[in-house]
Order: structure tokens, then sequence, then C-alpha cells
């Protein structure tokens, strides 16, 4: 049998193991006194963020693009820009997504391999202080994976 290639989206179990990441990440991101930084710059009600990256991380992945469908390029920095991220917010972020990986993707590698992305991208929104901006989140950071 030849090998087939996985995106991280087939990997995670598509849409619906998507929508689990993303759903504990917010529960984490609600229930957390350590994430309160991060928390506080979002509304009341997740329901439009939860939505909003689940879109988006499903393109990310490389399964449907439905962000960019919806609403055009992400264009993350901008999108974020009004909000005052500093490293605070951004390792508070980062806890509650750190946490929902190790939960919920069993793979070793892929969790290794999503992890390093996402602090790629926590760190590109950096907008208060001298590291703003400073990565390289706008390079596609994953390339299909080869499973037997």
């Amino acid at each position: 049998m030849s090998p087939q290639t996985l995106t991280p989206y087939q990997a995670l179990g598509g849409a619906d193991g998507i929508h689990r990441l993303v759903d504990r990440f917010y529960e984490l991101m609600d229930e957390l006194p350590e994430a309160y930084a991060a928390r506080r710059l979002h509304p009341e009600s997740l329901a439009g963020a939860n939505e909003s990256l689940f879109e988006y991380l499903s393109g990310w992945l490389g399964g449907p693009n439905l962000y960019i469908e919806k609403k055009g390029h992400p264009r993350l920095r901008m999108r974020h820009a009004p909000y005052a991220i500093g490293m605070t917010e951004r390792d508070e972020w980062m806890l509650c997504m750190r946490t929902a990986l190790t939960e919920q993707v069993a793979d070793e590698d892929l969790r290794a391999s999503l992890l390093q992305a996402f602090t790629q991208m926590a760190d590109h929104m950096v907008n208060t202080d001298s590291r703003a901006g400073c990565s390289h989140a706008h390079v596609h950071p994953f390339q299909p994976r080869e499973t037997a």
C-alpha cells in the first residue's frame, strides 16, 4: 500500500477535530484565572471568536478555506491591531492553546508541530513592545505528512 499524504486538518479529524480543539481552547480561556488578561480582550460571549478561530484554522490547517470565503484574507495583525497584545496576553493565549493541544492531540509529532506554529502565530500578534511583530507567522507552517 502506498503512503497517503495527510494535512494537519485531516490528522486532527477534520471539522469535528478542529471544533473540539477550538471549543476546549475557549473553555480554558473562560475557566483559567491565569488567562484573565487574554480573556478580557474578548467580548463576554466567546461564540463569535470561537467561530472565527474554527473557520481560520480550517483553512490554515489544510481544510476548507472557510474564513477566507467569508471574510477575505485573514490579515491577523491588522484585525488584532485594536487590541493591546503584550507578552502577558500572548503567554496566556498560549497557555490555553498548549493545554488544549495536550488534551486533544494524541500524536506527539503533530502536537509539537502545531505548538511551534501556534507559538509563531502568537508571537506575531504581540503589538505593545519591542518584540511586536517579530515572527515568521506569515509563512504557512505546515507540510502534508506521509502516513502508511
